[in-house]
């Protein structure tokens, strides 16, 4: 078994994979203040629920956007399971073309993403990645890389709310029944979720007009499922997507 570890600004997303078949998937909260002796424990503890025995664990590959904890989660894969993790940095093969400014610059997650993206989907393609940050990535017909736009996630939309003003409460995210609330959750929730999906549906048609043509899109991350459903443009949910380019990659690096 691969692991693939996802390593985000809010959680750190664990997947098994055997082949190209992904066994489980667990969240841990991201705590850059935990040491590896900490996140070894969660991490056994975590796989124990389900039923996963450490010497099952043949090699493992790593995506991060929180430097802190590089050398923090490698040295604790490395003491429960003996084995070195890929890290996803410059210089892995990748399988496709990043055409930016400055490729050493590109979150490991939006690669990661892209690459299934092209590799189980197929290119051209948009891709929307809904967590900490929305993220939305354009990849061409030759399943480059091309450019993405970046906007505030949901959460720290539904955290700005509550923070910055007096009378307006924290909600859960979900849709109320109609665009016109009747009560403050309910407006807030209009604003959140049904904005949200507007937001999408005009980058889209942004996107599209840029590239000349009409991309399939693929949403993934945590909070994209509570999302896409609303928007108009037809989308192919897959909220596992950065998990499965991690163990495309590895397929591509371990050899």
């Amino acid at each position: 078994m691969i692991l693939a570890v996802d390593i985000g600004n809010t959680n750190i997303v664990l997947g098994g994979f055997e082949g190209d078949d992904l066994k489980f998937v667990a969240r841990i909260a991201t705590n850059p203040g935990k040491t590896e002796d900490e996140y070894a424990t969660k991490i056994r503890s975590i796989l124990a629920l389900y039923e996963i025995n450490p010497a099952e664990i043949k090699g493992a590959i790593v995506a991060s956007v929180v430097p802190p904890l590089n050398s923090i989660i490698k040295k604790a894969i490395k003491m429960v399971y003996g084995v070195d993790p890929i890290m996803v940095s410059p210089g892995i093969k990748t399988g496709i073309n990043i055409k930016c400014d400055d490729p050493a610059t590109v979150g490991a997650d939006l690669i990661c993403a892209c690459v299934a993206a092209h590799f189980i989907y197929g290119s051209p393609s948009l891709v929307i990645d809904m967590g900490t940050a929305t993220k939305i990535m354009v990849v061409d017909k030759s399943g480059a890389f091309c450019g993405a736009a970046i906007a505030p996630g949901v959460n720290i939309g539904l955290a700005a709310l509550a923070r910055g003003t007096a009378q307006l409460p924290q909600i859960s995210l979900e849709a109320p029944k109609s665009v016109a609330g009747k009560n403050t959750a309910d407006c807030m929730r209009s604003g959140v979720v049904f904005g949200n999906a507007a937001m999408i549906d005009g980058m889209i048609d942004r996107f599209n007009a840029e590239m000349g043509e009409e991309l399939p899109v693929i949403a993934t991350g945590g909070i994209s499922g509570a999302i896409v459903k609303y928007c108009n443009h037809d989308i192919t949910l897959d909220e596992d997507l950065v998990l499965k380019g991690l163990n495309i990659l590895y397929n591509k690096n371990s050899i």
